[in-house]
């Protein structure tokens, strides 16, 4: 009897020294208030090293793809993965008991406890797991393969953390309307309408009529996904936002200078030119009065993106630039 006493102070002395010392304090943490996670993250990769903004493209990338109910967080973790294999699911909230049994469950918030229910606790988990396979960007991407298979949902997370590290900070936001407000320019919703070139199909955008080579302007924070010649829209680009919609840019007359995919952009900045190119080879250009074919795409995580009619949001960010030139 002694003996088993002695061995199981043992092993829970060295249980201790494997657990990792979490010197954070986030313990009534607004998760609502974008600069306190902000600094939660930055303090993460403090103790952890991995980098806050792809702790913040995970955070992000769950949020777009989950319904959550009330009280709930997006960041889900599953049972046997946080307690290990072996574990009794009620001692989930003993960190200790987690590391003994290979779970990554860990105490991130400093109230002693592993709760998968707290975003912190879950943040930090994440992040001391994903450091446990090295610090490189290498070891980051085989971390977020093991965690996200499909490799959409990888590139996605790629695509976030390259905004976040650009603008520095998890509060980006602001849009713009595509078309500078002293260009003169026509639009209405055409949502649905049909259309005949490459086969009967529905019209997914709004179309906003300008003279060519009337400026256009990236309507949101994002990156350029892709660019260059499609045979419905001709010369094209497409920019996705941290909210996962894809932004189309379509039927242009030429880029804005050194354009190039991975460019991280802002709203507001030019991005191209108003046209008439499409329907066709390659240099088609002609067939239709030059506009620009704008429309958006999101995706919520299957294998599919869906489309849905951007003239609203399009009306809101014309009202809000014409407020801002007052």
């Amino acid at each position: 009897m002694k003996y088993s006493m002695q061995k199981c102070c043992i092993i829970f002395m060295v249980i201790l020294m494997i657990v990792p010392l979490v010197p954070l304090k986030a313990s009534g943490m607004d998760l609502t208030n974008n600069q306190e996670i902000e600094e939660y993250l930055r303090t993460v990769e403090t103790v952890t090293g991995v980098p806050w903004h792809i702790l913040a493209a995970i955070y992000q990338y769950e949020k777009n793809i989950r319904k959550v109910q009330k009280g709930e967080i997006p960041i889900q973790v599953h049972q046997n993965i946080w307690v290990g294999i072996g574990a009794i699911n009620d001692y989930s909230h003993l960190p200790f008991i987690n590391s003994f049994f290979g779970g990554i469950g860990k105490d991130g918030d400093g109230d002693g406890k592993a709760e998968m229910t707290q975003l912190a606790d879950t943040i930090y988990s994440l992040a001391v797991w994903i450091s446990e396979h090295g610090d490189t960007d290498e070891h980051y991407i085989k971390a977020l393969q093991a965690l996200y298979p499909l490799e959409k949902s990888l590139v996605r997370i790629q695509q976030f953390s390259a905004i976040y590290k650009h603008n520095d900070t998890i509060s980006v936001a602001g849009n713009s309307f595509p078309i500078p407000l002293n260009y003169s320019y026509s639009y209405r919703s055409t949502w649905g309408a049909g259309r005949s070139f490459g086969g009967r199909r529905s019209h997914e955008g709004t179309d906003i009529f300008a003279r060519s080579w009337t400026p256009v302007k990236s309507t949101s924070h994002g990156i350029v996904e892709i660019k260059g010649w499609n045979k419905y829209g001709g010369w094209r680009v497409g920019i996705r936002d941290l909210n996962n919609v894809y932004h189309y840019y379509a039927h242009l007359a030429g880029y804005s200078k050194d354009l190039k995919e991975g460019d991280i952009i802002k709203p507001g900045q030019v991005i191209g030119y108003v046209g008439s190119s499409g329907y066709g080879k390659q240099g088609t250009t002609g067939k239709f009065p030059p506009h620009l074919h704008y429309g958006m795409y999101r995706d919520t995580g299957g294998k599919y993106e869906w489309a849905f009619d951007p003239t609203p949001s399009l009306h809101r960010w014309e009202k809000n630039d014409k407020k801002g030139r007052r």
